[in-house]
C-alpha cells in the first residue's frame, strides 16, 4: 500500500478532494446564469461581455483565454467579467456551449 492508500483500499485525500472540485465546477457550470451581451467602448468600438461565469479567477481566466484563442481576438478579464474585442456574441455562445455550458443557459443580448 501506499501512503495515500488507506486500509481499506480507497486512495487519500488528495484525488478526493480533486474529484470534489471538479463536481463541484461541473454544477457551478450547469447552474450558472451567463450573459453575453455587446457594449460600444470609446471612438465606437464594439467589445463582447461575458458576464456571470462562476468559478475562481483562474477558471475564468482559462475561459478568457480559450475564448480569445479560438476567436483569434483580443481580450481581457475584469472584475469577473471576460472583455472580448469585436461583436463575437453568437461565436461565444457556441463555443460556451462546446465547452459545457448548457446553452439554455446562456443568454445572448
Amino acid at each position: 500500500m501506499g501512503k495515500d492508500t488507506k486500509p481499506d483500499g480507497t486512495k487519500g485525500n488528495a484525488e478526493s478532494e480533486t474529484m470534489f472540485t471538479d463536481v463541484l465546477r461541473e454544477l457551478d457550470a450547469e447552474e450558472s446564469r451567463i450573459t453575453v451581451r455587446l457594449e460600444l467602448r470609446r471612438f465606437r468600438k464594439k467589445t463582447t461581455l461575458v458576464e456571470g461565469l462562476s468559478g475562481t479567477q483562474g477558471d475564468i481566466n482559462k475561459v478568457a483565454h480559450a475564448l480569445k484563442k479560438k476567436l483569434a481576438t483580443g481580450g481581457s478579464v475584469k472584475d469577473g467579467i471576460i472583455v472580448l474585442q469585436g461583436d463575437q456574441r453568437d461565436s461565444v455562445k457556441e463555443i460556451l456551449s462546446r465547452m459545457g455550458y448548457p446553452e439554455h443557459r446562456i443568454e445572448v443580448q
